[in-house]
């Protein structure tokens, strides 16, 4: 049988690993392996908003953060947006993401999150959250491209991420990137894999949420405008 689009997301979450090299100080975090609920409502968002064949257009995030995706395996999804705006309850966790705040803001003016999962899919070239060891022993949010030692050890996962995605059946006309500079490097890739004939670069939403939370309105008339 054929799976749908959110059936072959949902065998692409299960199947994540990363076996490759690390910097000293980093941890790659699985939440799919971390937390058998994570798992659980993943599948439960992917059967609600992706049980069609459309084909979506892609919007790239950098990789998972610790109270988003690393903890709801969904992308820019905390637990209190999971709950309050897709129906999803989750009980082992409680997270409030600043990311996540601007980008449901963003889906309600675009016509809420059924419409825009229809149309959109989100996801990351590294799928699985990076933390860092800081001096004091903390481990804290990290990006793929902190480190140029780190980039280059995981370039080849993200290459091979980047087609999984894409093979899920998506438009590759035009890609939406989130943040600056992971536009820069999603360029590099975009050279080497020859996956994308346009991309456009918008501010990232934590950027936004974090320091231009007064013109909040002007980036998401942004963001629909490049939406179209």
């Amino acid at each position: 049988m054929i799976k749908n689009f959110g059936e072959r997301v949902v065998e692409f979450n299960s199947n994540l690993q990363y076996d490759g090299n690390l910097p000293e100080g980093f941890r790659v975090m699985n939440p799919f392996l971390d937390n058998p609920e994570t798992m659980d409502v993943m599948k439960q968002f992917y059967n609600k908003y992706y049980n069609d064949n459309n084909q979506r257009r892609f919007i790239i995030g950098i990789n998972p953060g610790r109270h988003g995706a690393g903890t709801t395996g969904v992308p820019f999804t905390d637990t209190k947006r999971l709950s309050a705006i897709c129906g999803i309850e989750m009980k082992s966790a409680y997270t409030h993401e600043v990311s996540s705040v601007f980008v449901y803001d963003m889906i309600d003016q675009y016509g809420g999150a059924a419409r825009f999962f229809s149309d959109f899919y989100i996801n990351s070239p590294f799928p699985l959250a990076i933390i860092r060891k800081q001096k004091n022993g903390n481990w804290t949010n990290a990006n793929y491209y902190d480190d140029k030692a780190l980039f280059e050890m995981v370039e080849g996962y993200m290459l091979e991420s980047l087609q999984k995605h894409i093979d899920l059946g998506l438009d590759c006309s035009e890609v939406f990137v989130w943040g600056k500079k992971n536009a820069d490097f999603i360029n590099k890739l975009n050279k080497k894999g020859k996956f994308f004939d346009r991309i456009t670069v918008l501010e990232h939403p934590r950027y936004i949420q974090q320091y231009k939370s007064k013109e909040k309105q002007l980036y998401i008339d942004k963001y629909l405008t490049a939406f179209g």
